[in-house]
């Protein structure tokens, strides 16, 4: 019976190591010896993922989110879907802000055509109209406000109106405003004489369909000027 021989003995040396036995299978597998690092090779001794413990374990299977009950939102779906809402409702309301805003700088202070008849023509008529004639070389004129007669020839003077009533030269040259509807928007009538009582009695900017301060004392500093009773005449 022929004997048995073994590697020795027909001249082969058996592999000593893992790495000489299957070096493939350790040069795939084995990690690197710079840094740990895990394998994918398959040991009897791994635990279940479902059951190892993820603070020790890395193997260890992440624990899955409950699903959410049938007819619930997610949270997270709805928070997504309150946001174009809440997006919506700011929007509108920036939308409101400019128009507050436009609303508020359209409530102006009256204008001071639009204040009581005798305040505006005392306050501000008044101061304005010797201003302007001052300005034209005559600074003796005098003005005062009040309501009177009319003296004028050949007019009833038994009624009476406001009158703003201007005297130049010491007295020698004379004029008066009418305000015959008491509103500085309604009838008006000018007169002007030397040393005696005026006989006509003109209209004053009747052509005008509004009013204003400075229309009021430009249009009677012309009428004086036409007069020549201003500057150099």
């Amino acid at each position: 019976m022929a004997e048995e021989t073994n590697h020795n003995q027909a001249g082969e040396v058996a592999p000593s190591t893992v790495e000489q036995q299957a070096p493939d299978v350790a040069e795939e597998h084995a990690p690197s010896t710079d840094s740990p690092e895990a394998t994918d090779i398959p040991t009897a001794n791994a635990p279940d993922p479902e059951a190892a413990n993820p603070e020790v374990n890395p193997n260890a299977a992440k624990a899955k989110k409950p699903a959410a009950p049938k007819g619930e939102k997610p949270a997270a779906k709805e928070k997504a879907e309150g946001k174009p809402a809440a997006a919506k409702a700011a929007k509108e309301g920036a939308e409101d802000k400019p128009a507050a805003a436009k609303a508020a700088k359209k409530e102006k202070p009256p204008a001071l055509e639009d204040k009581p008849f005798v305040e505006f023509v005392e306050q501000y008529y008044l101061p304005a109209l010797q201003k302007a004639i001052a300005q034209q070389g005559v600074q003796d004129v005098q003005l005062s406000f009040a309501k009177q007669k009319l003296s004028i020839v050949g007019f009833d003077t038994s009624e009476e109106c406001w009158q703003v009533m201007g005297k130049l030269q010491n007295g020698l040259r004379q004029f008066n405003l009418y305000f015959l509807d008491e509103d500085i928007q309604g009838k008006k009538g000018f007169s002007c004489n030397e040393g005696k009582k005026p006989s006509t009695l003109e209209s004053f900017l009747i052509d005008e369909r509004k009013m204003t301060l400075d229309l009021m004392v430009y249009g009677l500093v012309q009428r004086l000027n036409g007069q020549k009773w201003l500057g150099r005449n």
